[in-house]
């Protein structure tokens, strides 16, 4: 049976990573070191701490990896669709380069990367304030595509 304490520190570790929104690297910082003062004083805080250190250690492998998709692919697709000679003569104008029909499958995957990567993004927030909430509550939960770096 998990006292208060345990809970309400199983609840502030998952709420502590959203500390990521104001401090860059907040929401590692936080969870390491309110999991590794506490880890050993319960299994159900033990539990907690390595479920939200393995999510954001995955969120932020899935962002990465987005963005190395994404953001190469717009760099080649605008390289390729620029009239360098039209900036030579300083003729170009941006919708030019918004309104290009140039849109291919290498275009769309980076398309599809970004709106991936916004989804992960909201997704991690809401998954954040569901975990604090059933940790609250005494159950144990495992967020979901998380892969076990730590176990």
């Amino acid at each position: 049976m998990e006292t208060s304490n345990d809970k309400s520190t199983a609840t502030v570790t998952h709420l502590s990573t959203l500390c990521q929104y104001m401090i860059p690297f907040g929401g590692f910082i936080f969870p390491l070191l309110i999991w590794s003062s506490k880890k050993e004083d319960s299994i159900y805080i033990d539990h907690h701490g390595k479920q939200v250190l393995n999510f954001q250690l995955s969120v932020l492998l899935y962002s990465v990896v987005f963005l190395l998709i994404a953001i190469p692919t717009f760099i080649i697709w605008l390289v390729k669709i620029i009239d360098f000679t039209k900036i030579d003569d300083h003729n170009y104008t941006i919708n030019e380069v918004i309104l290009n029909p140039n849109l291919t499958g290498f275009v769309i995957v980076g398309i599809v990367a970004i709106i991936l990567f916004i989804l992960l993004r909201i997704s991690e927030f809401f998954l954040i304030i569901y975990a604090a909430v059933k940790s609250s509550n005494g159950e144990y939960y495992k967020y979901p595509l998380t892969i076990p770096f730590i176990k």
